[in-house]
């Protein structure tokens, strides 16, 4: 399971409703709402889960 990195709900990676890379991570949301704020702010978001 990964973590919304935006909403921080558990999302299963094969069922996720949107996808985003960054620094050579893959990040998993539950729908494309959260994309899209997290593309918009990236670094606010990673920063957030504690920099990873």
């Amino acid at each position: 399971m990964a973590i919304d990195p935006v909403c921080k709900m558990e999302v299963e990676e094969d069922k996720a409703a949107a996808t985003s890379e960054y620094q050579g991570k893959t990040y998993y949301f539950c729908a494309p709402g959260c994309k899209k704020a997290f593309d918009q702010d990236p670094e606010k978001h990673v920063a957030e889960e504690g920099g990873q």
